[in-house]
């Protein structure tokens, strides 16, 4: 059994701040045992959000290592710049980005956004979001955090991050970072005629389905996921 097919076995995993001297934190304790109903010498995975991880085992009033502190490499950057979303549709989102392996999401906040944050609001959705994506992080067994940052504007967003648009370009050659709309899409100055846009498709999406369908571009095209490198392109009726 390799390391991942044995982390992927294991029972859960859990953030620790430090793998080489790995101790839960009480709520992450309780819903070992409480929850999960962990019996001793069950192993599980602890790591750090930065790439160290171990297997452990359960204990009757702890874990103890059973594996080495490992290092998994950093990944292969890829950014998603997400309009928040009506409901709970971002957090959704969110969390498929975090399975899907992009490496950093920042709020946008664009001209038709259904979504208008206050800004004593803005630390407590944040914090929330960060709370879902380590979660998530645990259940795909990802060891390197996704980044979440604070909101910009579409003025601040940088010029090699390329739009998400319905008459965007099929060629996805180069691009490590890309754009989504909110619900009622972009609005019709809101972008330079210069900034790079690429095709999702050939069909309207949900806003949270483009943001779905992006990520799972970033890594498939990007070399997230390992696969062919230079020739990303996606068309309505072939993929090439």
């Amino acid at each position: 059994m390799s390391d991942f097919e044995r982390r992927v076995a294991a029972l859960a995993q859990f953030r620790v701040p430090d793998p080489a001297r790995p101790v839960l934190s009480p709520d992450d304790d309780r819903h070992l045992r409480a929850v999960l109903r962990a019996r001793a010498g069950e192993e599980i995975v602890v790591s750090d959000g930065r790439g160290r991880w171990r297997l452990c085992v359960v204990t009757t009033d702890g874990v103890e290592p059973v594996t080495d502190v490992a290092e998994d490499p950093e990944p292969v950057a890829s950014a998603l710049y997400l309009a928040p979303l009506k409901g709970d549709r971002t957090e959704w989102a969110l969390v498929k980005a975090v399975e899907l392996g992009v490496t950093d999401v920042t709020p946008l906040l664009t001209a038709r956004a259904a979504v208008r944050w206050r800004p004593e609001a803005r630390t407590r959705v944040l914090a929330r979001w960060r709370r879902l994506a380590n979660e998530a992080a645990g259940q795909c067994r990802r060891t390197h955090d996704l980044v979440i940052h604070e909101p910009v504007g579409v003025a601040d967003v940088p010029a090699e991050v390329a739009v998400a648009d319905v008459g965007g370009s099929p060629d996805w050659r180069g691009v490590h970072a890309v754009a989504v709309g909110p619900e009622g899409g972009w609005g019709g100055d809101e972008w330079s005629p210069s900034r790079r846009r690429v095709s999702l498709g050939p069909l309207v999406l949900r806003a949270e389905t483009a943001a779905v369908a992006a990520a799972t571009l970033l890594g498939a095209l990007g070399s997230t996921w390992g696969w062919r490198d230079g020739d990303a392109r996606i068309d309505n009726d072939e993929w090439r």
